[in-house]
């Protein structure tokens, strides 16, 4: 299994990978209207001559108080296609694209998921942070990896996803 950076060429199978994935084209559209914008970050999971897993990640931004400007990145969607799920793919992508994400001098990511899956990886619930979600979910559920110790110390406030999350809900 190889992780890399999608391509250009890649667009078309990473839509049906999250299509598949979710069974509904809602995380696809959101993808295609995010990809270009800066900072975004895009990873494949790639078999021989076939695209297996996605993993997407967006700025978001932070309305409250923050001592600096940090770049806090929110993952978003992580889709495996049904017939390779529970194989530790998506644990690949996940593990891969958080160093890039903290080569690219992001501070922290934000997820909204299951506890018990991005756990794992060393996401809190992002209320022990003092940051809560925009959208009305459970505390458990919106979670945070500050991907370098204390960049979150002294922060507060509702974490905001861009329009297009809002638009292809």
């Amino acid at each position: 299994m190889k992780i890399r950076a999608e391509r250009l060429e890649d667009l078309k199978e990473i839509c049906a990978v999250n299509i598949a994935a979710f069974e509904q084209e809602n995380e696809a559209i959101l993808v295609d209207r995010l990809r270009g914008i800066d900072n975004t970050l895009s990873f494949v999971a790639e078999k021989p001559e076939q695209i297996v897993g996605h993993i997407f990640f967006s700025p978001v931004t932070l309305d409250g108080k923050c001592p600096e400007e940090l770049m806090i990145l929110g993952l978003a969607p992580l889709a495996v296609l049904p017939q390779y799920q529970r194989r530790g793919i998506g644990t690949l992508l996940v593990k891969h694209s958080l160093e890039k994400c903290t080569d690219l001098g992001c501070k922290a990511v934000v997820v909204l998921g299951s506890p018990a899956y991005y756990s794992r990886f060393g996401f809190i619930s992002a209320k022990e942070k003092g940051l809560k979600c925009e959208y009305q979910v459970p505390d458990d559920v919106f979670m945070v990896l500050e991907l370098q110790n204390g960049s979150l110390d002294g922060c507060h406030g509702t974490v905001k996803y861009r329009l297009e999350f809002q638009e292809c809900a």
